[in-house]
This record gives structure tokens, sequence and C-alpha cells, in this order.
């Protein structure tokens, strides 16, 4: 039997990124709400919640996809990345 040491992991935090997601305002401006989102892509409440409360640390291209498609936007208007620079 295989056993995970326990203790602290070592690496970034948990809240050590700076990606944001916009999907609360990108809903808002759209008049949308989560269930009508997820009937739009198949995606569940929960994760779109997830999402919208920018609890979420992954997001699959497929997910993405979806999720730009049915609020007709791009990648970069639903996603941030704070302190980025731009060259």
């Amino acid at each position: 039997m295989t056993t995970l040491p326990s203790g602290p992991v070592s690496g970034p935090a948990v809240d050590d990124h700076r990606v944001v997601c916009h999907l609360a305002r990108l809903l808002d401006q759209r008049g949308m709400t989560l269930v009508e989102l997820a009937a739009r892509t198949d995606i569940t409440v929960v994760n779109l919640s997830v999402l919208k409360n920018d609890r979420a640390r992954a997001i699959r291209f497929t997910t993405l996809t979806a999720l730009c498609d049915a609020l007709g936007c791009a990648p970069g208007e639903l996603f941030e990345v704070r302190g980025a620079t731009r060259t």
C-alpha cells in the first residue's frame, strides 16, 4: 500500500497565482445565469461556480472553448493575469 507523506506539501501556495476569472462580469453583461450557461456549454453549475468565484486552479482547453463560444468572447476577456506586463 502506498501512502502519501503527511505535512505540508512543498511548492507554491494554493493561492499563489495571479490569474483572475471575469466570468461573473461577463454573465452580468450578457444577462445570463450560471444555469443558462451550464445548459449552453454542458458544464456543471458547480464547476462554473468554481470559476465564477475564482476558486479554479486549472481549466481544460475544451472548457475554455465552450465558455468563449457561449459567451461570445475571447480567452483574454474571460481571464486576466494580474501584474502581467505587455511587451
